[in-house]
């Protein structure tokens, strides 16, 4: 097949600029051929290289406590948990892909994430996701979230991981540009790790697990451009994936690292063979010759082009041992997978692709890469107006509510609040039986089989407080993650982020993500919670508008003993109930404001990181100690909506209570306000002392609330609410929404 001409015009229609295409010309000395333009095209796209990013990106902290591999090091983080194991975790963004297909764009996003764990080695034990959609009286919205829900539980289901945590979010910011957020958590022992190397002239690079077809081809162009009304005809660069041929590449991928016969493996997610080729290549220094005809194609007539910028699911680059190179292929060949030697590595930094005894192209890998050659920018930065104006809005003109019993019913009611028990019955939370608390508690809580340990992990991130104010949002979210580990009993280890925001060539844009990674980076700095990996997802746009930025957070944290987890509900009638920390009656962003008086204003809630780090040392002391019974932490709807979870989580045996809330200026803004580090915990009655005498100890504020007890949930001897009536809103407004037939 004769390659079309290479242009000016066609190397912008690839989404490259003047600047980047004249950049390639002078390294090379001369014009690209169409082969060569595509694979600079997709690892000088936003979402291989992180262009725009990686400058602001360098300044997290990444390195610290029991980090093993950090940021930027290969295909996910790794921590260190004692007993020669180490937990693997990462998260990325499927977001445009769900937005055209959102069965295959949600599948294929959980089935990527979990690649990246097992070519570190480890054996994926937990998965989880962070959603976010428009209003679900929209027809195309619920299209939307039952295709995600169905495709993330499809894979999840057949690969054999159990989904155990995560969160969604409705807004009409998300409307036209939904937010799907995959994270995976898996262990390795420290000695049996992976790397995404290729080192070693003349060791062969292989090929393995399913064939190469047309799907996915520009996928990670695709997703480093707005959504827009053209995106619909674009479903081919969506993949499309198959989790029970994903089982079978795990288990041979584990099986030749535990072998010790490979020098480096690598998932070809993003721009295919071209990504994994060149990463591997630049990682170690050395480059590869490739011939593209023993590539197991399931289409016939494919060109180079398409060969190498496929991104069909399932699949890995292999460099192996020579001398192993038979007992590779052996492996997959057990595994009934495809294991075909493509190429060898050689010491120059040169990528060599043949097709058909033709060159097709003859790149420098280094070039091409994150941390090489590729584009690095700084882009203007502006305030955006609206925030002055958002922050001086006075609250006192807000009108008192009139009845707080129907204020109470209808910001409980909200779809931000309620279980989101439609989508997580869909997911398998118990295969594997290592799931001890599974979705719906503050994090949710895995046993790490042969050890007294297990992991508390959890997604979080209220896009709407970023928006108001998106240095203090970014902090929130990294608090709010760590506090939700620490209140399920766990000491938070570190983080995984996926950063969702718009277009980064609009200076109102990167002037909050700037402000946003910064406040991401002094929380993660005195919460002790390094960054070891995550995604940039830029152009979370639709012709109407961008998305809230949106900086999920995913937190992982160690349990030592199985007598330190914590669940958030109340478990025994006659316990006394707390509040740790102080409410300043907050409604910026919250909740409150929105549902009942369709408002977004103000500045988000304030956070005080050092006293937010008072909170989780105390609080984790006092379950070690053995002192509090249940912990649950107070956010979206304030403290009666969480008062409220805490007596109806446990739905088959709840439990009610008799509390006093202190009153501040207004009933309505001392209920629902949304002041951070705050935490209810219920104290047996033979603890109460020794509670009151440890947090007194502390310093840390605390006030007692009343007991537990009874049928309902009785507020200042004024408002009483029955346990029945609450836990009829809470489990089925989102199923009965989705009953009615779309």
């Amino acid at each position: 097949m004769i390659e079309p001409l290479v242009t000016l015009e066609s190397a912008l229609e690839h989404g490259l600029t003047e600047e980047e295409y004249s950049w390639i010309i002078n390294k090379l000395g001369r014009a690209p051929n169409f082969t060569e333009l595509g694979v600079y095209s997709v690892m000088w796209s936003e979402h291989c290289s992180y262009k725009n990013s990686i400058a602001l990106l360098k300044t997290l902290p990444k390195d610290g406590g029991r980090v093993l591999v950090g940021a930027g090091e290969e295909n996910a983080g790794l921590i260190d948990i004692g007993d020669g194991l180490a937990v693997c975790f990462k998260i990325e963004s499927h977001n445009h892909p769900s937005a055209v297909e959102p069965y295959q764009g949600a599948a294929t996003g959980v089935g990527g994430i979990l690649r990246d764990i097992f070519t570190m080695g480890a054996r994926p034990i937990a998965a989880l996701n962070s959603l976010r959609f428009g209003n679900l009286d929209d027809p195309r919205t619920k299209y939307l979230f039952e295709g995600v829900v169905k495709g993330i539980g499809d894979y999840g289901n057949c690969f054999g991981v159990p989904t155990v945590a995560g969160e969604v979010y409705f807004d009409e910011s998300y409307k036209g540009n939904p937010l799907v957020n995959a994270m995976a958590v898996g262990i390795v022992k420290t000695n049996q790790t992976a790397t995404a190397t290729a080192k070693g002239a003349g060791n062969p690079v292989m090929i393995v697990g399913s064939s190469t077809g047309r799907d996915g081809i520009h996928g990670a162009t695709f997703a480093s451009e707005e959504i827009s009304a053209k995106s619909e005809a674009k479903r081919p660069s969506v993949q499309v994936g198959d989790p029970f041929t994903e089982k079978l590449l795990l288990e041979a991928t584990l099986e030749i690292i535990k072998e010790d016969i490979i020098i480096g493996i690598q998932d070809m997610g993003a721009a295919g063979i071209a990504c994994s080729t060149s990463e591997m290549s630049a990682r170690g220094k050395s480059g590869m010759k490739i011939d593209l005809q023993h590539v197991p194609l399931r289409e016939s007539g494919m060109t180079s082009y398409e060969i190498m910028l496929s991104e069909s699911q399932e699949r890995m680059l292999v460099v192996a041992k020579k001398e192993h190179e038979a007992d590779v292929k052996k492996i997959f060949d057990k595994w009934d997978l495809n294991c075909e030697t493509i190429g060898y590595v050689t010491d120059e930094n040169i990528l060599e692709i043949d097709y058909y005894g033709e060159r097709k192209a003859t790149l420098d890998a280094d070039h091409l890469v994150l941390g090489g050659g590729a584009p690095v920018y700084y882009r203007e930065t502006k305030k955006p107006e609206y925030l002055d104006k958002k922050h001086s809005f006075n609250f006192q003109k807000i009108p008192q509510a009139e009845s707080i019993e129907n204020t109470f019913f209808k910001v409980f009611s909200s779809l931000n609040i309620v279980s989101k028990q439609w989508v997580y019955e869909q997911y398998d939370s118990m295969v594997r039986t290592n799931t001890v608390v599974g979705p719906g508690c503050d994090a949710a809580v895995i046993r790490i089989k042969d050890t007294d340990k297990a992991l508390a992990v959890k997604t979080d991130c209220n896009g709407r407080y970023v928006f108001l104010n998106p240095r203090r949002g970014a902090m929130i979210a990294v608090a709010e993650s760590a506090r939700n580990v620490v209140c399920s009993g766990g000491v938070p280890l570190g983080v995984t982020n996926c950063l969702n925001f718009g277009n980064p060539y609009k200076p109102e844009v990167y002037w909050t993500f700037k402000e946003a990674v910064e406040g991401m980076a002094e929380a993660c700095r005195i919460l002790q919670t390094p960054v070891t990996g995550g995604n940039v997802s830029f152009y979370n746009e639709s012709p109407e508008s961008s998305v809230y930025p949106t900086p999920t957070i995913g937190m992982v944290g160690l349990i030592e003993k199985p007598s330190h987890i914590t669940e958030s509900y109340f478990r025994n009638s006659g316990d006394s109930v707390y509040l740790l920390g102080t409410d300043k009656e907050e409604l910026g962003g919250s909740e409150y404001l929105k549902v009942i008086h369709g408002l977004v204003e103000g500045n988000s809630p304030g956070i005080d990181l050092l006293l937010e780090k008072q909170l989780q040392d105390t609080l984790f002391n006092l379950i070690r100690e053995g002192l509090i019974q249940s912990a649950h932490d107070i956010t979206e709807g304030g403290i009666l909506c969480a008062l409220a979870e805490c007596c109806i989580i446990r739905n088959n045996s709840m439990t009610g209570a008799k509390v006093n809330i202190p009153v501040g200026t207004r009933e309505d803004f001392s209920f629902f306000s949304e002041s951070q580090t705050r935490v209810i915990v219920s104290v047996s009655q033979e603890k109460k002392k020794d509670f009151e005498k440890f947090v007194s100890a502390s310093g840390f504020p605390f006030i007692l609330l009343g007991i537990t007890g009874g049928d309902s949930l009785d507020i200042n001897d004024r408002y009483s609410f029955r346990l029945e009536e609450l836990a009829d809103i809470y489990f089925n407004t989102i199923s009965g929404i989705m009953n009615v037939k779309v």
